[in-house]
């Protein structure tokens, strides 16, 4: 079976200041999705239905919750070769510098790469949301006899200035590739699709960060240690000189690339029908399973929301929000089109009483309070009589305790908001 003959690469990811402040203090792929997982449980679960289960990530920033999650989650029997190890970015004798991009990631790994038996190298985002088949993309990539492949996803005119786009022949070989074009230069940049995503007007193939090597060219491709990026580098420089082909995926797809992108994200999982589907068993995601109570809820009408593991709930109205493990939250508050990540320990009577004697909310929203548009970091602390009104209305800001990105409203992780605050 091709899948045992397949090592997957899932890389870390870079800074993510597009995403801060959640990633102030956390790398990209480790922050909290859904209300229980966790970014990277994403590439990770799609291998493993996959039976894809040799995989490594790269990390370099903020790594060390992404770190401990991965460990503390992915734990294969002893009489299996199944693994998902870490490979933290460190400085050697030989090499003085961190990532310097996705390529120079993978290069600066090959030598613990090629310690295992493998033919195909999948390479793959740790900071993506989608459901995928990696076995159809393998099959392709093995019948077509291609030597690179790179999964694409229709899109709209509008949103093809956002992607690279990719140019293909009758036989789904890349012809020609072009970074983030403008709408003047998209004329003649369609490819064939099918009859349903004609219909939605997705004439143009952009490339979803997902790529099949033959392990022998990547290893030929990165001994330029020019060439730091594949994207923008090695993808590019490829389809003149080798046969690279292009699998079209038509599934639910986002990258989670920003604060707007990955509020509207977790919003999306509140619909009736979902695109991105937690219930289906054979996609189902997988995450480190911890040992919480139900959660209690006492009378508040919920509406088109998700109530994760472990919370204490006594709110007035929760509408179309997600709602995190170990969350609390008090009587008589409001809270609509919110994510609330929830905390990583609970408080016992006496440590809230403790804190509140010192005018200290406790950890999770108080009483009364009135909070939309929002995404509500771990180990925050609302205190009572609260209002928080995300929303368009709002120029984008950046506050000690609080940032505003197109409208959403991010609470820092571990802040105090007191009593009576109002945004």
């Amino acid at each position: 079976m091709i899948n045992k003959k397949v090592l997957a690469i899932i890389l870390g990811g870079g800074q993510g200041t597009r995403l801060s402040p959640l990633t102030d203090q956390r790398s990209k792929p480790a922050v909290s999705i859904a209300g229980k997982y966790r970014l990277v449980d994403i590439p990770i679960s799609n291998c493993i239905h996959c039976d894809i289960k040799r995989m490594f990530v790269l990390t370099q920033f903020n790594s060390a919750s992404l770190n401990r999650h991965i460990k503390n989650t992915y734990v294969f029997s002893t009489f299996s070769d199944a693994f998902v190890d870490i490979m933290a970015a460190e400085q050697t004798p030989d090499n003085k510098t961190w990532y310097q991009g996705t390529a120079d990631a993978v290069r600066q790994s090959m030598y613990q790469l090629l310690n295992h038996e493998f033919e195909y190298a999948l390479i793959l985002s740790g900071d993506q949301l989608y459901q995928m088949d990696f076995n159809a993309m393998l099959d392709a990539h093995v019948e077509k006899g291609a030597e690179i492949s790179i999964a694409t996803i229709p899109v709209k005119s509008k949103e093809a200035t956002q992607f690279g786009i990719l140019k293909t022949d009758e036989e789904s070989f890349i012809s020609s590739f072009i970074e983030k074009p403008s709408q003047e230069n998209l004329k003649g940049w369609e490819s064939e699709v099918s009859e349903e995503m004609k219909k939605d007007g997705k004439n143009y193939l952009a490339s979803m960060g997902i790529y099949v090597f033959n392990k022998q060219l990547l290893i030929d491709l990165l001994s330029n240690p020019d060439t730091v990026d594949f994207g923008k580098e090695i993808i590019p420089q490829s389809i003149s000189k080798h046969k690279v082909l292009a699998y079209q995926y038509e599934g639910y797809w986002t990258d989670i690339g920003n604060v707007p992108s990955f509020f509207e994200a977790n919003i999306q999982l509140t619909d009736d029908i979902p695109q991105f589907d937690l219930f289906n068993k054979s996609s189902s995601v997988i995450t480190r399973p911890r040992i919480l109570p139900p959660s209690k809820i006492s009378g508040t009408r919920l509406h088109k929301s998700m109530i994760a593991e472990g919370c204490i709930i006594n709110a007035k109205e929760i509408e179309r929000s997600v709602i995190g493990i170990r969350s609390r939250i008090g009587n008589q508050t409001m809270i609509k089109n919110t994510y609330m990540i929830g905390s990583n320990s609970y408080q016992d009577i006496d440590e809230i009483n403790t804190d509140l004697a010192n005018g200290i909310p406790p950890i999770g929203v108080g009483d009364r309070c009135v909070i939309t548009n929002t995404i509500i970091d771990k180990d925050v602390r609302i205190g009572n009589d609260v209002v928080i009104n995300g929303g368009t209305h709002l120029e984008d800001a950046e506050e000690d305790s609080y940032v505003i990105r197109e409208g959403v409203i991010v609470i820092k992780k571990g802040t105090i908001i007191p009593n009576g605050f109002k945004l």
